[in-house]
């Protein structure tokens, strides 16, 4: 196929210049390209430094995040062994629930300047700015500047990305990776290069290793657009996307064999993995069990008490709307109408071929999040925030060139007009928190809409008008995310279930943890829910309100999540409460430092826990004589110990909700005879997970190590002397 099939999304110089263009886009002729060249640059490095200083605002405020990765990056920092599995403490008893490349960055940063909230958090604040940079990057070479400029700051100011890049979940290193193969495909498709789609598919494969098979979603899109538009031959593009699908595999797939391949004795236990078999947990806890549910609350079942009930509409409900809904009808729109203009267009056609990529990337995504059964926390949709702003990008730079007809424009002002509704919608949800905000989109895009329509028909006045309904576009649009996202940076967030923005009314996205260390980080021994820091209102079904549990905790009663008059403690930075909690309700947060089972909430001791400086003591005397300064129910009990120890490895039975490290009696009493273990610290059977789930093994040791070892009591916890 020649060259000329494939080139610009429309020839240049085929339409007449209005007297209301204000800009440049795809297709223009070369005396607009070469003013646009006078300020793209400069603007690009505007949008990265800004993207920069946002994302790493006070990163240090939300403390450790989720303590329950943040142990098992500092267990990186100090043991290569725990680096290379994932392993939650240094002397590597078992994973994490995931791969371990999300951990590695960070852990290298520690290695590198020192373990600290700043230096763990550092590596995903810069992953989120080279997304932006390669996501305008993608969009550019296509679509042209303005366009790609688009998407990168859309992406930037998605509330869910605004969180994500400032957290330590694996979702920034897999969003980041999906984006970067993204470009690499659109660089495959313009040459039919095998070398760039081999990029590609190994970019995939090291992205399921930070989240295993979401990292997949992307694929039938892309395999689908390269087989489509590559300009060659139908045979050499079968063998390339075979290419493309073993370099996925080997990506992969080295880590997973190795793991699989090694005795088990030589590696940590592999969390998520009742039989400790890594395709457990692929397969199961973190695979089919997402999407069909079953297999626990940290693998599957229950999805609807974080994310709403299933349904095509779950994306816009109360829980998962404010996160990265904002756009969204905007680019299914766009979607629908570029598929439409290119119907007709050549097999190679760049267009055409950016949509499928773009589109079947949101489509397959938003299906799987829509409709699947298992878990689905709010913070996932981070993943749908590429694909969004990319086709509402694209559809902008189609619209543009056809901004002399009717039809566009009225496409245009429509779309434009819905934005900003659905926007007043969203923050309506939020009634209390910036009121004025709500008025102001909708205003604002009403008048951008009919600035669209009116401005070619106002003659001289026309340039001014459509700088008028320009700017009344861009905040009728952006106002909204762009609030939401600034709210978010500003306010810190710590546990596993973390959320964008400020409270929405009637939801619970704050639930907190079960079980824990005397119950941190939930509701006591008996696990069950916390209503944490986090979004008040009721649980889903009828739950126990927000605050409604509480319990004896380590440094301080629990309520509400929060141990009264909890500060920082030894060893881990201040970190506030989740999001939506009190004064944080303003545009900017606030700046709480409190921090003991604080967090988001969510199952599998969803609240981070932490512990008093009396118990913290008491655990590391001695600590350099054995290879667990003490063993417990549950990882985020654990973790928190690791955390208020300056990471003394903690043995964590039953990992994070109870699905892996099942130990024996047997092996325990090895353990205990061999001096390994120095305490045992007593969580009543809980987990730390969602309605404390146990096992008849954890029971067993637990009323062994009873009835053989003398007890302490230390700020209401029990301690056994191994």
């Amino acid at each position: 196929m020649g060259m000329t099939e494939q080139t610009a999304v429309a020839p240049s110089g085929t339409h007449r210049q209005p007297r209301w263009r204000t800009g440049s886009w795809s297709g223009t002729r070369d005396d607009e390209r070469v003013a646009e060249q006078r300020w793209v640059r400069p603007a690009l490095i505007a949008l990265l430094v800004v993207t920069a200083g946002a994302y790493t605002w006070n990163l240090s405020d939300s403390g450790y995040a989720n303590s329950f990765y943040a142990a098992a990056v500092q267990a990186g920092t100090e043991s290569w062994k725990a680096f290379f599995f994932g392993a939650l403490d240094s002397s590597s008893f078992i994973s994490v629930d995931k791969p371990p490349a999300s951990l590695w960055l960070m852990a290298l940063s520690g290695r590198i300047f020192g373990f600290s909230s700043w230096s763990m958090l550092l590596p995903n604040a810069l992953e989120g700015v080279a997304a932006v940079a390669l996501l305008y990057g993608a969009v550019k070479r296509w679509f042209g500047a303005p366009a790609g400029l688009l998407a990168g700051a859309m992406l930037a100011m998605t509330p869910a990305a605004a969180l994500m890049f400032r957290f330590n979940n694996p979702d920034a290193v897999l969003v980041a990776l999906l984006v970067a193969s993204a470009y690499c495909l659109t660089r495959a498709i313009e040459a039919a290069s095998s070398r760039w789609i081999i990029a590609t598919g190994a970019l995939i494969g090291f992205a399921f290793l930070a989240k295993l098979g979401q990292a997949f979603l992307v694929v039938p899109a892309f395999a689908g657009a390269y087989l489509l538009a590559a300009p060659t031959s139908l045979r050499r593009r079968l063998a390339q996307l075979c290419y493309g699908l073993v370099a996925i595999v080997v990506a992969a797939g080295w880590w997973v064999a190795i793991v699989a391949l090694l005795p088990a004795g030589s590696r940590p236990f592999i969390d998520g993995s009742p039989d400790n078999n890594i395709f457990n947990l692929i397969f199961n806890y973190d695979g089919f069990s997402r999407i069909f549910g079953g297999g626990g609350p940290g693998g599957g079942g229950g999805g609807s008490m974080f994310s709403g009930p299933t349904g095509i509409l779950r994306l816009f409900n109360d829980l998962l709307g404010g996160q990265a809904s904002w756009l969204l009808p905007a680019a299914l729109v766009a979607l629908a109408l570029g598929l439409w203009l290119r119907r007709r267009a050549p097999r190679v056609d760049r267009a055409r071929a950016a949509l499928i990529i773009w589109g079947g990337w949101l489509l397959v995504t938003a299906a799987i999040f829509s409709f699947s059964t298992g878990v689905i926390h709010t913070y996932y949709t981070v993943a749908l925030a590429p694909a969004i702003a990319a086709l509402v990008a694209i559809g902008t730079a189609l619209l543009w060139q056809q901004r002399d007809a009717l039809w566009a424009r009225i496409v245009a002002a429509t779309t434009v007009l819905g934005t900003g509704v659905w926007a007043y919608v969203l923050l309506d949800r939020t009634p209390s928190w910036e009121p004025w905000l709500r008025p102001l989109v909708l205003v604002t895009a009403i008048v951008g809409a009919g600035g669209l329509l009116a401005a070619p028909l106002l003659g001289r006045f026309a340039r001014r008008t459509a700088v008028i309904a320009t700017t009344c576009v861009a905040v009728g649009c952006f106002a909204g995310p762009l609030a939401y996202a600034a709210q978010t940076v500003t306010t810190p967030h710590a546990g596993s279930l973390p959320s964008a923005g400020p409270t929405v009314s009637g939801t619970a996205s704050g639930l907190g943890g079960g079980g824990g260390v005397g119950g941190l980080g939930g509701a006591g021994r008996s696990g069950g829910f916390a209503g944490g820091p986090g979004r008040s209102g009721s649980l889903p079904g009828g739950g126990l309100p927000h605050g409604a549990a509480s319990g004896s905790g380590v440094g301080g009663s629990v309520r509400g999540g929060l141990p009264r008059g909890s500060g920082p403690r030894r060893g881990l930075p201040g970190a506030a409460a989740a999001s939506g909690s009190g004064p944080a309700n303003s545009l900017f947060g606030s700046r709480g430092h409190q921090f003991a089972a604080a967090g988001g909430g969510g199952t599998g001791g969803a609240g981070n826990v932490t512990i008093s400086r009396a118990l913290a003591e008491f655990l590391e005397r001695d600590s350099s004589h054995y290879r667990w300064i003490a063993a417990t129910s549950g990882s985020t009990s654990a973790a928190g110990i690791e955390l208020a120890t300056g990471g003394k490895a903690v043995m964590a039975i039953g990992g994070f909700n109870g699905n892996g490290g099942e130990l024996t009696l047997a092996q325990f009493e090895r353990y205990v005879d061999n001096g390994e273990i120095h305490y045992y610290i007593d969580t009543g059977g809980g987990f730390g997970g969602f309605g404390g789930r146990s096992s008849s093994s954890t029971s067993e040791i637990s009323t062994w190590v009873s009835s053989h070892f003398k007890s302490k009591t230390i700020d209401g916890v029990t301690v056994y002397v191994l």
